[in-house]
Parts: structure tokens; sequence; C-alpha cells
């Protein structure tokens, strides 16, 4: 059942409190590192990611001297990483093409974005978000659990949920809309057991599993 638009902007309103300058958790230098973060982000954690970035970047942090280290040696530095060799290849190919179109600058357009290797619709998403304070969703697998679960965003894939979420968030709430759901997701809404007793929305949220406080 999903959660009523009046309720809403209290939904919203309570992870605010909680977290009122919500942050992604992947570390970058700027806007092209943060573009090279997310694609590697792919079905990895943010952890992992910048256990393997951290060294990357102070090498490499823009698009030139990406593509001057190479795809073997980016390749070592992400071998951590699932699908790195895929990875690697991809995140040298649009440094290239970021050097050859763009004079090296990432676009500020979602759909030039999606155009670069590697580079999907969340990712576009993530980039929009935090590099230039888009009030996109990027809607990932915490983000579409949450949506559906709590009943904020109903929808059958990722991009029903994106459409519901653009069309149910409040605009004072959008820009950080995202971060919030996918830390309420990643640390309280989790996939097998939520904790629920912890949520600061529990008394909003539609879902009939609701789990309650363990006896001491």
């Amino acid at each position: 059942m999903p959660i009523k638009l009046k309720d809403i902007p209290s939904f919203f309103e309570k992870l605010k409190e909680e977290r009122p300058d919500p942050r992604g958790e992947l570390d970058y230098i700027n806007d092209y590192t943060l573009l090279v973060a997310v694609v590697l982000s792919a079905q990895a954690t943010d952890k992992g990611v910048n256990k393997a970035t951290g060294p990357l970047f102070k090498v490499a942090d823009t698009p030139q001297k990406m593509v001057a280290l190479g795809e073997a040696k980016v390749r070592d530095y992400v071998k951590s990483i699932g699908l790195y060799r895929t990875k690697a290849k991809n995140v040298i190919a649009l440094s290239k093409r970021l050097i050859e179109e763009f004079d090296g600058e990432v676009p500020q357009d979602r759909d030039v974005l999606q155009t670069l290797p590697g580079v999907g619709r969340k990712t576009a998403n993530v980039v929009m978000n935090i590099a230039f304070g888009a009030p996109t969703m990027a809607v990932d697998t915490h983000i579409f659990r949450v949506s559906n679960r709590t009943g904020l965003a109903p929808g059958k894939d990722v991009l029903a949920v994106e459409k519901a979420l653009d069309r149910r968030v409040p605009a004072d709430y959008k820009l950080h809309a995202h971060h919030w759901l996918i830390l309420l997701g990643r640390y309280v809404c989790k996939a097998r057991k939520p904790e629920c007793p912890a949520c600061v929305v529990r008394e909003i949220c539609q879902f009939k599993g609701k789990t309650t406080a363990e006896a001491p």
C-alpha cells in the first residue's frame, strides 16, 4: 500500500532531522574522479571502491593523466573490484571521450553522460546530483527496496521507481532524497532483516512485515 501523499513530507522531514546533510560514501577529488568512482562502484561496495581509488586518484585525477597511465596500470589499481577488466577498459575509453569531445570536462547533461562507456542511467543520475546539484533519483538496489517496502514509490523496475519518486517526492527534499533513501536502506531497512525499531519513519512506513525489538 503506497504512503499517502500528505504523509510524504513528514517522511522526508524525519530523515532530514536524522541526517541534515547526507553525503554519498564514495571518495572523490573532483567531478571527473566522482564519475570514475561511480563507474567503478557498479556491483561493488563503496568501501571496496574507495580502497582502490585512493591510490589511483593520487596519480590520475584528470582524464589526461588517466589515459597517460594506460589501461594495464589502471587494471592493477582496480583489480580488487569486481569486473575490474571491463571497468578499467571503460575508464580509459570514457577518459578519451572526455578529452576528445568535452575538453576534459564532465558534461552537465544526463543524456550525454549516458553515451560515455560504462555510464548507465543510475551513474549519470549520481553524477548529476552530486557534481551539479540536479534533483535526480539514482535508484540502486537499496532505493528500489526501500521505495517498494515502505510504499513511498512502488514500482516493478528501477525506472518505474525513479519516475514514481520524481512524482511523489516534494521539491524541497528532492536534492538529498536519494542519499537519505540509500543510507536508510544500507543501515536500517536492510534486505534480510530490517531494523524497524531503529527506523525514524517506521510510523509512516506501510511495510506489513515490520520487525519488533528482540526480547532481552
